[in-house]
């Protein structure tokens, strides 16, 4: 009899989670793949008798199926994926396909100090993105004040602080920190202003990675746009080449956005929080339309872009770079040792702007920059203009001269 409640737990909990996953769109095949996988769940747990599954059942069941299981790395991933899911669904947690990590935890005695200076930096205008970048270099810090011996905020020294930093491995928290620190001076927890001690560091600009105005044709073209989802990357590509429109706003990207009546499109970027209107360009007019009236999956979704298969969510950047990746190939483009995701062909839009002559306060709003110096670093790509400023080599002279004429 026990062993009859045992099956009809892991049997009514796979079955109402398949239910939904149907509801959601998914196809024969992936449904047939989870109740594979699930079945073997429920012998693991019939031979152990199990009481119920949880999410440490599910990784004995991963060491189990591991060790008698000559499987493939993607089939590994897919089971785990699924036991994941199944644990989420008992949970009542709305799956995520990228799990969280304890990457997240720090010692919870800096938590309020933490939140005080993520309030002010939200307070100063800081956007969403650059509060969770900032609480993540705190964290980082936080932990490696721990293991250099600071347990307390009131004692962290010159010394706990010292050791902490040259434990950071990304240099681009060292910002982060010392304003962190500065903050902790003024609201009273640090007696002194520590934020000195930590060293200045400033990013160098590489080149921006650029295609030639044929190469961003030919990619383009390779594009097959006879299946839906080569409709669908097509108009994302055209979004990106043609008008510069970083990834992130194309795939947050809403029916609401797109004026046809005005032949405009008019966003507010992620990235700035500022406003944006672009013309709609014939050619991405019909790409955005022949997706919508022929490719875009029926269902209800403010948002213009959707996943080709189940459960039809809106796209991620993910997807749109690896459409971008596909297409360099199809079009048999040197990408080896290059950057190649979205922001390139932002990149080749305004050094072919620059290139033809185009101010550069008008490729600055074309782009949306608000900052008048945000265009500056794209005059390095300006070879035509940078060639009035060339001077001639001078003359080798000294030991530099004799060595050319192979006298030393």
């Amino acid at each position: 009899m026990e062993k009859s409640k045992q099956n009809n737990c892991i049997n009514q909990l796979s079955a109402a989670m398949l239910k939904l996953l149907e509801s959601k769109g998914y196809s024969v095949g992936t449904l047939s793949n989870y109740r594979r996988i699930l079945a073997r769940v429920k012998v693991f747990m019939d031979q152990r008798n199990f009481t119920g599954f949880t999410e440490s059942i599910g990784e004995d069941f991963m060491v189990d199926f591991t060790s008698k299981s000559q499987t493939s790395i993607p089939h590994h991933r897919q089971v785990k994926m699924i036991l994941q899911r199944l644990s989420c669904f008992k949970n009542g947690i709305d799956y995520m396909l990228i799990q969280k990590t304890n990457e997240n935890r720090y010692p919870q005695q800096f938590t309020e100090v933490l939140e005080s200076y993520i309030a002010a930096c939200s307070e100063v205008g800081n956007k969403e993105n650059t509060l969770s970048s900032k609480r993540r270099h705190c964290r980082d810090f936080l932990n490696h004040l721990a293991d250099a011996g600071c347990d307390d905020v009131y004692s962290i020294s010159t010394a706990c602080a010292c050791r902490a930093i040259l434990l950071m491995s990304n240099k681009d928290s060292y910002a982060v920190i010392r304003s962190f620190l500065r903050h902790l001076y003024e609201i009273g927890i640090l007696s002194r202003d520590i934020s000195i001690i930590v060293p200045k560091y400033r990013r160098p600009i590489p080149l921006p990675t650029t295609y030639t105005d044929d190469e961003i044709n030919r990619m383009e073209s390779s594009i097959n746009r006879s299946t839906n989802t080569g409709m669908r990357n097509y108009a994302i590509i055209l979004l990106a080449s043609r008008l510069g429109i970083r990834s992130g706003d194309i795939a947050t990207l809403k029916f609401s956005n797109i004026d046809f009546t005005n032949n405009s499109i008019n966003i507010t970027q992620n990235k700035t929080g500022q406003s944006l209107s672009l013309p709609l360009l014939p050619e991405i007019r019909e790409a955005i339309q022949s997706y919508i009236h022929n490719a875009r999956p029926d269902v209800k979704s403010e948002h213009l872009f959707i996943q080709a298969k189940a459960p039809y969510e809106k796209i991620s950047t993910s997807i749109i770079r690896h459409a971008l990746t596909e297409s360099f190939h199809a079009a048999g483009i040197n990408i080896l040792n290059k950057k190649h995701g979205p922001h390139t062909l932002r990149s080749s839009m305004a050094s072919s702007m620059i290139n033809s002559s185009v101010p550069y306060e008008v490729v600055r709003k074309a782009l949306g920059h608000a900052d008048p110096k945000a265009i500056k670093h794209y005059a390095k790509i300006d070879i035509e203009n940078l060639r009035f400023y060339s001077i001639d080599t001078p003359p080798p002279t000294g030991m530099f001269a004799m060595f050319l004429q192979g006298r030393v």
